[in-house]
């Protein structure tokens, strides 16, 4: 039987990048640091996405290494805001596309205004999720950044 593919891996076929597609076992969200060990991959190299709302009301998305957490200040300083806040769990999907620990940066339901965190640039790959729970993309950052659109910017505490 063919996997059909999320949104986020078509929209990056489209755009001609080369990607490494990753799978695990994953019935529920997981923190980005377990997803790194069932992938075998260096935690630094794991990247999560986080939706916030700023002060506005727009949507802004953040792309930070898994382990670290997001500086709101910074974010919102990034952005231009005066203040960002964390999406809730349950407007995820209607935000979004995407469910709880599948978020992608790629494919979103609206082009949102986009940020990586600058540690990415040091790195040759990193991951961040496919699409759905168990599924990770490995990719280079630069791509990630020329297909979301997305800048890089210091982002974590």
């Amino acid at each position: 039987m063919a996997e059909v593919k999320t949104n986020a891996v078509r929209i990056v076929e489209t755009h001609g990048v080369e990607y490494t597609l990753h799978s695990y076992p994953c019935k529920e969200p997981l923190d980005g640091v377990t997803v790194a060990e069932k992938l075998g991959a260096d935690v630094s190299r794991v990247f999560k996405t986080l939706v916030t709302q700023g002060k506005s009301g727009a949507y802004f998305v953040f792309v930070i290494p898994a382990a670290m957490e997001l500086d709101l200040k910074k974010a919102a300083r990034s952005v231009g805001e005066k203040a960002v806040a964390m999406i809730p769990v349950k407007d995820i999907n209607k935000v979004t596309g995407y469910v709880r620990g599948g978020c992608s940066p790629i494919g979103m339901k609206k082009p949102y205004t986009t940020r990586i965190d600058a540690s990415a640039k040091e790195k040759p790959t990193i991951y961040v999720s496919a699409g759905r729970l168990g599924q990770q993309m490995e990719l280079n950052p630069a791509d990630l950044a020329a297909i979301t659109p997305a800048s890089f910017d210091d982002l974590t505490a």
